[in-house]
């Protein structure tokens, strides 16, 4: 067992023993590995499914993009034929473009900025325009932590060092363009194909949450790793739209229950484990490195770059500009 799912793992043994024969059982799919943040939601959220309904609802989790690409689930949940899915924000906002305001680089500082944004009014908003544009609704969060850039080629402290890196990168128009404005064109790819194309030196490097680093086993293909700050990394728990109308109102209010429940212990648990990650992988032979002054080079260019020429995806500046005021922070320039 890893050192992550001993985190929740018991507990759920200990549930699914006294449930009852008739329970329901729902498909979640799981884009990541076992060990990471993807999982250890998942598991928080049946644990408290099983607590919330007395048993008569639990979940099973289908890991490694079993059920299908993170964006394909989306879909499958949209059309009813999929019943929940955990996957990483950048996967929602081709279907919802607003969520992609939460992905755009330098805009969450810190795991509290992700708290904040996802379980107040600003979360709110956005679970209510996802499931008018997509046909899925957000019931929990995974907080994943920074997706640091990994290669397998050199250590990397400035834009300049990233030059003539490959470096893949998901489908999303907002991380191919913070890369361009490193002066890098990245290879989009599906999540499912990362490994072996990281193995097979197709790619030099890509960027995750030390938590994904972990799970994924990248340290078997990877050997340096640079302390990026550009994206906080936030995995949604969706369910299908269609199959929670079609719940009654008991047993929404128990799954809403059990999303919130599984939100918490996602933020307890990055606390209590990215620092053993960290230490572990840099165990296993791989080398940190932080960007030169500060990531200053970074963000000036990603910012200055990247933010405008997604306003009116997104839906205006002024979308930008009411998550950064919550934040306590100026509205961008």
């Amino acid at each position: 067992m890893t050192i992550l799912t001993r985190f929740v793992t018991g507990a759920v043994a200990a549930l699914a023993l006294s449930l009852p024969a008739g329970a329901t059982e729902y498909r979640i799919a799981v884009g990541d590995g076992a060990g990471g943040t993807q999982e250890a939601l998942g598991l928080a959220f049946i644990e408290a499914l099983e607590q919330e309904s007395g048993g008569e609802m639990t979940g099973k989790l289908f890991l490694n993009g079993q059920l299908g690409d993170e964006q394909d689930t989306v879909t499958a949940a949209a059309t009813g034929t999929l019943d929940f899915s955990i996957l990483a924000i950048n996967n929602i906002t081709p279907f919802s473009p607003s969520v992609g305001t939460l992905t755009l680089p330098y805009v969450i500082l810190s795991q509290e900025d992700a708290e904040q944004l996802t379980q107040g009014e600003i979360g709110q908003q956005m679970i209510e325009q996802t499931i008018e544009d997509a046909g899925v609704r957000i019931i929990g969060w995974a907080y994943s932590g920074f997706r640091v850039l990994t290669n397998s080629k050199r250590p990397v402290s400035t834009v300049d060092d990233l030059q003539g890196l490959v470096i893949r990168v998901p489908k999303n128009e907002i991380m191919i363009e913070t890369y361009k404005s490193w002066g890098v064109n990245p290879t989009p790819m599906a999540w499912g194909e990362t490994f072996a194309a990281l193995q097979q030196k197709v790619v030099d490097g890509q960027d995750n949450p030390y938590m994904t680093v972990y799970a994924m086993k990248f340290d078997e293909v990877q050997k340096y790793i640079t302390n990026l700050h550009y994206i906080f990394s936030i995995e949604p728990l969706i369910i299908s739209e269609a199959l929670f109308e079609s719940l009654s109102e008991e047993e929404q209010q128990q799954v809403l229950a059990a999303g919130e429940a599984a939100t918490k212990a996602s933020s307890e648990f990055l606390r209590a484990e990215e620092s053993k990650i960290k230490e572990e992988l840099v165990s296993r032979g791989m080398e940190i490195t932080d960007p030169a002054n500060d990531e200053q080079e970074f963000i000036d260019l990603a910012t200055t770059a990247v933010w405008p020429k997604f306003y009116d995806q997104i839906g205006g500046k002024a979308v930008l500009d009411n998550v950064l005021t919550s934040l306590g922070r100026e509205p961008a320039k």
